[in-house]
């Protein structure tokens, strides 16, 4: 049997771009499915580095939904701010699942973070502004502190224990709030070189308020005070200074740690 060499090659060569043809579309999907199967592996590790964000803010919207909108606190500004503040970063490591549970927590020394719904009240109340100074008495963790901040223009923040400033100071600069300035000190006696305050806020009970204080307070300027005994119950109450007299609000009961230092001495 005679064969045709020029019609074999030509077979030869067509089967052999067919096989090439198949094995390509071969690679093509093999690669397709593996290249989806790394985007899908890439997804799922950017979701894991973000899952405890996402769960803190999904907590920190539910707090301001729940705990402040459902309540009195109307003022837009404030409740931005409130759901924007990482209230986890200035809690004790051991209590960041209850970072966002609205109630204050402990923070060591006999001090606590503040309820977040009466840190939201305190503030709206104070009606502050862009440009605005304000006085904090008693920094704690800091947390009332970088909520101010994200408000004001300068806040200045007294602490009498040493420990909780410098954790303080190191939150606050961490999370990048660079118009704070924290100064371990009596509260009691204010903050005379950085006088006067449009507003101050005083984040301990006391029995009277101190007299720096509304010295330091500008014309027009507000206080903001838990007053009262500081062993039980106090009274939030909004202190306006006009014309050097003062006008007086009592906004709800709380129940806050006593002030330190000369504040005790004299009640």
């Amino acid at each position: 049997m005679k064969i045709n060499k020029r019609k074999f090659n030509k077979v030869t060569i067509v089967f052999f771009i067919v096989v090439a043809l198949i094995i390509l579309l071969i690679l093509n999907q093999n690669y397709k499915t593996n290249n989806k199967k790394i985007i899908e592996i890439n997804k799922t590790q950017i979701n894991l580095q973000n899952q405890s964000y996402d769960e803190f803010y999904d907590a920190r919207k539910y707090m301001v939904d729940n705990h402040m909108k459902a309540r009195d606190i109307y003022d837009e500004k404030v409740l931005a701010v409130m759901e924007k503040v990482p209230r986890h970063k200035f809690v004790p490591e051991n209590l960041v699942a209850n970072a966002y549970d609205d109630r204050p927590l402990p923070i060591g020394y006999g001090q606590t973070i503040s309820q977040p719904y009466i840190i939201a009240l305190m503030t709206q109340e104070l009606t502050i502004g862009k440009n605005d100074k304000v006085l904090e008495i008693g920094t704690g963790s800091g947390y009332q502190a970088a909520v101010l901040a994200e408000l004001v223009k300068e806040v200045y923040t007294i602490e009498i224990i040493e420990p909780l400033v410098k954790a303080a100071e190191e939150k606050l600069k961490r999370e990048g709030y660079k118009n704070v300035q924290v100064k371990n000190a009596d509260g009691y006696f204010g903050w005379p070189e950085k006088a006067p305050f449009d507003a101050i806020i005083v984040t301990a009970a006391v029995n009277h308020i101190p007299p720096p204080l509304i010295e330091q307070l500008k014309d027009g300027g507000r206080l903001i005070i838990p007053l009262g005994s500081t062993r039980e119950f106090q009274t939030l109450t909004l202190v306006t200074k006009k014309d050097n007299d003062l006008e007086t609000r009592f906004i709800t009961g709380v129940v806050f740690v006593p002030l330190t230092g000369e504040a005790q001495k004299r009640g």
